[in-house]
Formats: structure tokens, C-alpha cells, sequence
């Protein structure tokens, strides 16, 4: 899991803000797929995420990281993605293939309040529309069919609630802009 921050044009902070950790997080869905052709196949996969991000705050003038609080940020998804699944002709027990589509995520943790320093606090918004594409391999086994798969999840909406009439700070003030992005290594069972 990852953000793209962007900072305000016109930026009067000396602090730069920035997701430095990647942080592993954990999926399960449950796989629904119809058939539309012999290659093509629309694919439905409910589920759940789990993980958690950190931004931290740096310095512009250096490299040394900033002595205050850095922000976590935990995400626990409702995921409901509807994709596209191109497969190629299945040679020997296994057949390469191709998935876009989108898919619309609602954050059960984004209403929470995030406390940053003693004084200001966070909060994204829940929902967002994201963009996805990938690709993997269908192995075809005894009895079931296993894939494993490589996806990555851009998000299309800024999540970031800017209320800086509320809350001021150098934290707040150094992001304008706040994207999601997943990377997902995905093994499904059918």
C-alpha cells in the first residue's frame, strides 16, 4: 500500500511529506467468474483489505527526518472489484492472462480520526474509485485450478478532507493532494 502525495503549489512549509516504508498488507476475496467467450470472462471479487500506511515527514533543507509525529494510517477495505479477464489458449496445464477493470473501495477506517500532534487531527475520505490491471497464470491442477497473479490499484479520487480552517500546521499545510495505490500479489483457488 502506498500514497501519491502531492504538495500545494504555492508551499510555505519546510516540511516534505512522504509514505519512505512500504507496508505489507493482507486480502481475501471470494472468486465469481462468467464466462463471456472462450478467452474473455468478467470477473467479480468481493472481499476484504487489510493494512496500514505511515507518512513521514522530512526537512526540505535536509535529509534528516523531522522530530514530529509521523502519521499512521490504517486502511481496512471493503473491496468490490469488477474486471475484465482476457486468457490466452491454454497450452499444457497452464495459460497466461491479462485483467483490467475497476473497482470501488469504501475504508471502514478512514472516518477515524488521525492524531498527527497534540493538537490537529485527520481524516480521509472513505470511498474511493480505483483502476486496475495485472497479469498471471492459471495452472491448471488435478482438482482445482490454482493462479497466481500481479495487480496493481491506482486510485482515481483525492481522499484527503482538507478543512484548513479548522486544523493548521506544518503537517497539514505540506499535502494538497492524497492518492491510494495497492500492489497486489494474489493467489486464488477456483
Amino acid at each position: 500500500m502506498d500514497f501519491g502525495i502531492r504538495r500545494p503549489e504555492m508551499d510555505t512549509t519546510l516540511l516534505f511529506a512522504d509514505v519512505s516504508r512500504i507496508s505489507p498488507g493482507f486480502q481475501v476475496s471470494i472468486v465469481s467468474d462468467l464466462r463471456l467467450a472462450d478467452y474473455f470472462s468478467l470477473r467479480f471479487l468481493p472481499g476484504i483489505t487489510f493494512g496500514q500506511r505511515t507518512i513521514q515527514y522530512y526537512n526540505n533543507d535536509s535529509i534528516r527526518s523531522y522530530s514530529g509525529n509521523d502519521m499512521e494510517l490504517e486502511s481496512n477495505y471493503l473491496d468490490f472489484p469488477l474486471l475484465v479477464k482476457y486468457k490466452s489458449k491454454r497450452v499444457n496445464n497452464y495459460a497466461p492472462y491479462l485483467i483490467a477493470g475497476s473497482s470501488v473501495r469504501y475504508d471502514l477506517a478512514a472516518r477515524r480520526r488521525i492524531n498527527t500532534t497534540g493538537d490537529t487531527d485527520r481524516r480521509l475520505r472513505p470511498v474511493d474509485i480505483y483502476f486496475e490491471f495485472g497479469f498471471g497464470i492459471d495452472y491448471y491442477l488435478k482438482y482445482f485450478k490454482f493462479s497466481t497473479e500481479l495487480k496493481l490499484s491506482a486510485g482515481l479520487r483525492d481522499i484527503w478532507i482538507n478543512d484548513d480552517a479548522k486544523y493548521e500546521g506544518a503537517e497539514i499545510e505540506s499535502i494538497d493532494r492524497l492518492n491510494s495505490y495497492l500492489v497486489m500479489l494474489c493467489f486464488h483457488f477456483e
